[in-house]
């Protein structure tokens, strides 16, 4: 929140490209251009790496969001990078996982941000198809929406986030960044989020 990576508007909501009205928005971007920021980010996630997972091959980021902090990460740990694009390549080599992946070697997933889980669940599966062991997917921010647990659920896929809404919004208050107000306002959207945008 100090820099502005997450912003909170509960009276003048934000467009999701989904077309979705949210009153949060997390750019986690931002942390990029803030080197102590993007420190701490990338010894959190090296932090949880060696707490769950005992045995790693590749680091793997999620386009597009998540492949600089991926490859910090990678860096920090001397380990191959890879990323998975959103969708095929539409010229060259048409790729969807760039880097030298071999199937059968033990990958960690990075992902910046976990909204209904789709689009990390997406990444993991195409991880797994090209043969790669997927140990689990660690990302910045949940929502904590209902939908991303059960997405990971039903693809078998451990997962973790150095922080969640709810933290936030602890946080916010504790900080005089948030009215007391707006609280039951934020509530309301986490709890169905899109009959809120409707």
């Amino acid at each position: 929140m100090q820099i502005n990576a997450i912003q909170l508007e509960p009276s003048n909501p934000f467009v999701w490209a989904s077309g979705m009205k949210s009153p949060i928005y997390c750019d986690n971007r931002k942390i990029l251009s803030y080197p102590k920021v993007r420190t701490l980010v990338r010894d959190a996630f090296i932090q949880k790496i060696k707490e769950d997972f005992s045995d790693v091959d590749y680091i793997a980021g999620v386009a597009t969001g998540a492949i600089a902090h991926g490859a910090l990460v990678a860096e920090e740990l001397g380990l191959p990078f890879l990323y998975v694009r959103s969708e095929v390549k539409g010229h060259g080599m048409q790729n969807l996982i760039e880097g030298d992946a071999v199937p059968g070697k033990k990958v960690v997933v990075i992902e910046d941000l976990v909204s209904t889980g789709g689009s990390s669940v997406k990444a993991v599966e195409a991880l797994r198809h090209h043969g790669l062991k997927v140990q689990g997917l660690i990302a910045i921010f949940t929502y904590g929406f209902q939908k991303a647990f059960e997405a990971f659920e039903a693809a078998a896929c451990k997962w973790s986030v150095l922080t969640d809404y709810q933290t936030m919004i602890d946080i916010a208050i504790e900080e005089e960044l948030l009215a007391p107000a707006d609280m039951s306002v934020l509530e309301d959207w986490q709890d169905d989020p899109q009959n809120w945008s409707n």
